[in-house]
Formats: structure tokens, C-alpha cells, sequence
């Protein structure tokens, strides 16, 4: 009798700090309407031209790298984000002299969540624990979530995207 309530007293101590333990990111969550003017977004791709008109023909303003954060300008809109031929308009600051212009919608993601490291992470290529391994994330590494599916996120790597388990 003995024996075994010291089996269960290890048992509930390793239970516990396993649940301590199983935190390893921190969740920044997107900005709720009225927060802000706008919204932030964050490039997706390694390069981006912010354009003077919303057409591919209209003059180059300036490049955005990928993890440039521009603010969607409108986002906050009952309507919501006003798009013109795939293109969004957005500043580059919060000042009346920051750059604005156009950029193509299907690079960038809009309000996105943001997970954070807090160890060195593993990113599988599908969300499973037995699928490849893509990428080794440091500690304090910022990504933003593209989708949210049951105990994994989908997150962006430099144009491509991984895995991370929950």
C-alpha cells in the first residue's frame, strides 16, 4: 500500500510539471476594430512595390521587404477592407508624412495573430509531429499566424509556411 501511494504522488508531481512546462510561446492577438486607424498587415513575400495608383502599370513608390508592417488604411470600414483591383491602399507610419500608396493584396496578410518564441521551436512541414522538420526556430522569433487548426498553427517563413504544434 505504501509503494503505491508513493507511485501516485511521483505520478501527480510529474503530471504537474509537465503542465508548468508546456507553454513555449507567447499569442499576440490581432487588434479588435476601433483600435486603431486601419490595420496593420505584414508583407508576405521577399519583395513588394508600393505603387502611386492600384494598378501593377503605376509608378513604383518604394519596395517593402517581407515582415514590413504597413497599415491598411480603410480596414476599420463597416464594409471592410476596400480593395481596387486586388490592390489596398496603406501608409507606412502614423505620421501626416509617412509614405502611402498602393499594394497587391495577395502578398500581404492582414491583422494577423502573432506567435512568439520563447524556445527554440520546431516548424514541421504538415501539422503533424512526425512529418519533416522545416526549420529550427531560436528563441523571441515574431511570426504571424496564418491559420489557427486544432492543436497546430500555420505560420509564415520568409514565403514559405510550417507548422507549429501547440
Amino acid at each position: 500500500m505504501k509503494r503505491y501511494f508513493c507511485l501516485m504522488i511521483l505520478a501527480a508531481l510529474i503530471l504537474s510539471l509537465l503542465c508548468i512546462g508546456g507553454t513555449y510561446a507567447e499569442i499576440i492577438p490581432p487588434y479588435d476594430p476601433g483600435q486603431q486607424i486601419g490595420y496593420p498587415a505584414v508583407v508576405l513575400c521577399e519583395k513588394l512595390t508600393l505603387r502611386e495608383k492600384p494598378a501593377s502599370s503605376s509608378r513604383e513608390l518604394l519596395t517593402l521587404s517581407y515582415g514590413d508592417l504597413p497599415i491598411i488604411v480603410g480596414a476599420d470600414l463597416p464594409d471592410g477592407i476596400q480593395k481596387e483591383n486586388g490592390f489596398v491602399y496603406c501608409t507606412l507610419g502614423d505620421s501626416e508624412d509617412s509614405p502611402c500608396g498602393w499594394i497587391n493584396s495577395d502578398y500581404i496578410f492582414i491583422n494577423p495573430a502573432w506567435y512568439v518564441t520563447e524556445k527554440n521551436t520546431a516548424v514541421y512541414a504538415w501539422n503533424d509531429s512526425a512529418a519533416p522538420r522545416v526549420a529550427l526556430l531560436d528563441r523571441n522569433v515574431r511570426l504571424p499566424i496564418l491559420k489557427d487548426e486544432g492543436q497546430w498553427f500555420l505560420v509564415s517563413l520568409r514565403g514559405a509556411v510550417g507548422w507549429i504544434q501547440k
